[in-house]
């Protein structure tokens, strides 16, 4: 198989030079063998259109293309591509189309941004930013331009191997530096990403550019009061620019200062008026203090502003509570139909349409969005069910008895967190929300810790990670780093509570690395009835993560290594983990709650039971559902979908079923 695929590899270089020295037909014929052998060879179709293209034959490359689409949908070139035949064939408007989503998949396209400079008007919002795209990638040099296109086709090796070598050469080029640290940003290396920019801004302290990445990966280090200063600084050097106005404002967001930040976007909107994004972040941010109307009007202006706005229009949606029009629905399906509108537009389109029949109870209707959005949003990305049950198999196999009792009394001691695991849409807000009612508990988010902390003990080989075998060998000292570091980390978050909430429900993976790091953390366990918690995660388009949730297959076998993970943890940390049923919570409140507050060692306070009443800001996608009395509507919700939940059924098993009683 080697042997065979290297000799593929250089057949391929071979044709790659025919295309570049014009021997199209020659190529076309050789590419033409090579694709009856291997069908499913991406390079080969790329080359095949190029070539049917120089030879005229336009029908038969978007026909390649098309193949080449349903192989890797995120592919930027074959857009790119797609572009110059409908350019060549005088379909401007779609050409225009094209190359709009090359640019989505790849920023670093400098073709197609020179195409849409050339064919879109000066009074088109976005013409000012692709002229200043061109000017950009044309400034770089031409390995650097190779290593950000790789970058975003996602061959981080090449990119970063590319990058290190010209920096040899060029130790102190700013931008090769800044592009090393976008490779360690997709890698989670957030600690080299950052501090490849700080050597940027200490070599060239004006530059704008590096400055605005560094905001970035401040921000994604949860560093938000030095985020909050850069992004200071970076606008007192260009007080008109919106963009950094958008920036300090996203920041102060970050930091809890909503009204300076609504304030700001209202100033960046005065400036880009034609900017869809700033109302949209405006009702972001108008959801997140609990000011619905207000939030429903900025994501109106926001559609306004770009009728084809699907993420606008998923926004409304995603309040929970804001039913759409006949109207509404008529222009969304007709978008959600039309070929000029972008995929990420659509996939937002349709769970927003999902929704929609939902709430009007025409449930097949509603099912067929969902499905249609779910089956494009899969298609860019490249989640594996496998790989996912192989992380389970890591985790069973090194954290064993032997290593939580060989590392008794290590780790850090504090006792403040308070995690929520589980799988998302089993009812982790409203347990955060009854707990940060509480006057000892702090409410906080989704923190990231301790999946970056996973990243960094994973090192950078991605086919061979070290963790969590590791593990075993980390030392006293190591692990009371990792716990103190975690403490350390996440006290911007906090208040003033005796305790605080992580509810990030991918921690459920790595309890074990919680155990030894932080052993006197407590642990709850949110589950909910597994066909409600697996459609209510099919039916949610996430902002980022939970690649498992877009195939109902992927969703079941997700669910299935959960509850074998959970086991485990169980048995090799019996008692560490409380379980809270969602169906229980419901049917049997304060019961409940008192049992849970036991587990945590809090005193009862009435509050917690007037959840809904509690004023705080909340940025998950039931923020407006977790404000309301506790309802049971919601509980068989799913069932109305049963004829069409045959594949989670049977993914899921009847042994997992029966044990709900199902």
């Amino acid at each position: 198989m080697k042997q065979h695929n290297e000799a593929r590899h250089r057949q391929l270089a071979l044709i790659r030079q025919d295309v570049n020295q014009g021997r199209f037909s020659q190529a076309k014929a050789q590419l033409t063998d090579l694709l009856k052998a291997d069908g499913n060879d991406q390079e080969a179709w790329y080359l095949l259109a190029v070539s049917q293209r120089y030879l005229g034959e336009l029908d038969d490359a978007l026909s390649s293309l098309q193949t080449l689409r349903l192989l890797d949908p995120g592919y930027g070139r074959l857009y790119q591509e797609m572009g110059h035949c409908l350019l060549a064939g005088k379909e401007t408007a779609r050409a225009i189309m094209a190359y709009r989503q090359a640019v989505q998949f790849n920023p670093a396209l400098l073709a197609s941004w020179q195409r849409l400079a050339e064919l879109l008007p000066e009074s088109d919002p976005g013409h000012q930013l692709m002229v200043a795209n061109v000017r950009e990638l044309k400034a770089l040099p031409i390995e650097i331009q190779s290593a950000t296109s790789m970058l975003h086709e996602g061959k981080l090796l090449k990119a970063e191997q590319l990058c290190r070598h010209y920096l040899q050469h060029h130790p102190r080029h700013v931008n090769a530096m800044r592009l090393l640290a976008q490779i360690g940003l997709k890698h989670y290396v957030l600690d080299d990403a950052e501090f490849l920019l700080e050597s940027c801004l200490a070599f060239e302290p004006a530059h704008l550019g590096a400055r605005q990445d560094y905001v970035l990966v401040l921000h994604k280090r949860q560093k938000y009061q030095q985020a909050l200063q850069q992004a200071r600084t970076l606008l007192d050097a260009d007080p008109d620019n919106g963009h950094y106005q958008i920036l300090l404002a996203n920041q102060l967001v970050a930091v809890g200062q909503f009204e300076q930040a609504l304030s700001l976007y209202q100033q960046a909107w005065q400036l880009m008026p034609g900017n869809a994004h700033i109302p949209l972040l405006q009702g972001h941010a108008l959801k997140t203090l609990g000011q619905h109307q207000q939030a429903v009007q900025a994501y109106q202006q926001a559609i306004e502003a770009r009728q084809d706005f699907g993420d606008a229009y998923w926004s409304l949606a995603n309040l929970k509570t804001y039913r759409f029009t006949p109207a509404q629905m008529a222009d969304m399906q007709s978008l959600a139909e039309q070929q000029t509108v972008l995929p990420e537009d659509k996939i937002h389109l349709h769970f927003a349409l999902g929704k929609a029949f939902e709430d009007s109870e025409e449930y097949e209707n509603a099912f067929i969005h969902y499905k249609q959005g779910n089956s494009l949003k899969k298609a860019a990305l490249h989640y594996s069910a496998e790989k996912f049950s192989q992380e389970v198999n890591g985790q069973i196999q090194h954290c064993d008895t032997s290593l939580f009792s060989s590392r008794q009394g290590m780790g850090c001691a504090d006792d403040a967190p308070i995690f929520i695991v589980g799988l998302p849409r089993a009812g982790s807000t409203l347990l955060e929300q009854i707990l940060a009612s509480h006057s000892m508990v702090d409410g906080t988010m989704e923190l990231p810790n301790i999946l970056a902390t996973v990243h960094r003990l994973k090192g950078r080989r991605a086919s061979a990670p070290a963790y969590p075998a590791n593990l075993h060998e980390l030392s006293a000292e190591q692990l009371l780093e990792l716990g103190e570091a975690y403490i350390r980390d996440t006290r911007i978050h906090r208040g003033q509570g005796r305790y605080f909430i992580d509810k990030m429900p991918n921690n459920f993976r790595h309890i074990g690395l919680i155990q030894l790091i932080l052993p006197n953390a407590r642990i709850i366990d949110a589950r909910r009835h597994p066909m409600a918690c697996c459609f209510s995660g099919f039916k949610q388009l996430f902002a980022e993560g939970q690649e498992f949730s877009y195939a109902l297959s992927d969703i079941a076998a997700y669910y299935r290594d959960y509850l074998r993970l959970m086991a485990h943890w169980d048995k090799v940390l019996p008692g560490k983990v409380y379980r809270l049923q969602y169906e229980q919570l419901v049917a049997d409140f304060e019961s409940q709650v008192r049992q849970l507050l036991d587990f945590l060692g809090l005193p009862f306070e009435r509050a917690c039971l007037d959840f809904h009443q509690t004023r705080r800001a909340i940025k998950t996608a039931s923020s407006e559902q977790v404000r309301q009395p506790l309802y049971q509507s919601g509980l068989e919700q799913w069932r109305h979908f049963s004829p069409w939940l045959g594949e989670l059924q049977q993914g899921l098993g009847s042994d997992v079923l029966a044990d709900v009683g199902h």
